[in-house]
């Protein structure tokens, strides 16, 4: 049976009243409890004769923040920190950061030959008869070594640090241009900021004080004096790497080049002589050394000869040539009083190391 009040065939469908009819506007506590607008109640309206509403605080929703919202700014802060360590850490220093390049310390020593120095009209003979016979010519005389990496530096990096210095013995001591004094800038271009300027007051006011004699930086003949009478040096010599401490790589030169001189402008048939000079140089880089491709110069050892021990080699090399002996007297005078100086030193050449015509 049908309660009272309804029809004897129950609700029909579809008519006002039904479920369905409000199934759109009812409202879930959730969307209730997120209202902005409350409505007082009526013992609240007849106390104080409020309006009718009054206007909710915004609800926090969930408590915190989205859990989306705290992984962004999980990463935002691990981006952050990753950026700020890796500055701390960068393996190429700022140059304000990099510890300051030594200035170049340098010794030239004249080797007067004891007698009167050989000579022939072929430069292949005198090179034939010669302790050179058996060097190499040009770079190919100063083969890179076997490299391997180190505590702190990759193989890479150890082989382009000797890259470097052979590329420096090669512009210093074969270039052409460079031995007759015509150019400074190949060589100039490999050298680290720091030691630029004791390179350019070296070339700019020579002084033979072991810091700045021009020839301790590069092999170059008084061209008023001396040209090639071939353009082939021959040269042999060995380089060796090594890390000397966590932001420090060394390496050390040591080659014997040999060139064929004729006196400056003379013909083809005219005799010409060896001139023999020994470079032992020590190199540095630092990881800036490296990125850049430049180097250091910390140490040059020059022996050089024939030359006179009378004449002054700090700017250019002035050497003996065929048939020529040296002038008497020995090295400038040595002040020991003086500060700054360097010792004046000067050596015999020996005659084993004359070619034998």
């Amino acid at each position: 049976m049908a309660g009272p009040g309804d029809p004897p065939e129950g609700t029909p469908e579809g008519t006002p009243g039904g479920e369905d009819e409000y199934r759109s506007v009812v409202f879930d506590e959730s969307f209730i409890r997120a209202a902005r607008i409350q409505e007082y109640s009526a013992h609240e309206r007849l106390a104080d004769h409020a309006p009718a509403v009054r206007r909710r605080p915004a609800q926090r929703r969930g408590g915190g923040l989205s859990r989306q919202a705290l992984l962004l700014v999980l990463l935002i802060a691990i981006a952050f920190g990753t950026a700020v360590y890796m500055g701390v850490r960068n393996p190429y220093q700022t140059q304000a950061a990099r510890r300051t390049a030594e200035p170049l310390r340098m010794t030239v020593i004249p080797l007067a030959p004891q007698g009167a120095v050989p000579g022939a009209t072929a430069p292949e003979s005198l090179f034939a008869h010669s302790p050179a016979a058996q060097f190499r010519i040009g770079a190919e005389g100063v083969p890179l070594p076997a490299s391997r990496r180190t505590s702190h530096f990759s193989d890479s990096q150890v082989v382009t640090a000797l890259t470097t210095a052979k590329e420096y013995i090669v512009h210093s001591s074969l270039h052409p241009e460079v031995l007759t004094g015509q150019h400074v800038r190949p060589v100039r271009a490999l050298i680290d900021a720091d030691q630029l300027d004791q390179f350019d007051e070296s070339f700019s006011h020579p002084a033979a004080d072991g810091r700045h004699a021009p020839t301790g930086w590069l092999v170059r003949f008084d061209p008023a004096l001396a040209q090639l009478a071939d353009r082939e040096v021959r040269v042999q010599g060995t380089l060796q790497a090594a890390e000397t401490d966590s932001q420090t790589l060394e390496v050390t030169a040591d080659h014997t080049l040999v060139y064929a001189l004729r006196p400056a402008g003379a013909a083809a048939g005219t005799p010409a002589s060896l001139f023999t000079v020994r470079r032992e140089l020590q190199f540095r880089f630092d990881r800036e050394d490296l990125r850049t491709h430049q180097l250091q110069l910390i140490v040059s050892y020059v022996q050089a000869g024939p030359l006179s021990c009378a004449e002054d080699s700090t700017n250019h090399l002035r050497p003996l040539l065929a048939g020529q002996t040296a002038k008497t007297g020995g090295p400038a005078g040595t002040d020991p009083y003086a500060t700054g100086g360097a010792t004046a030193l000067c050596g015999a050449l020996a005659t084993s190391a004359q070619p034998r015509v």
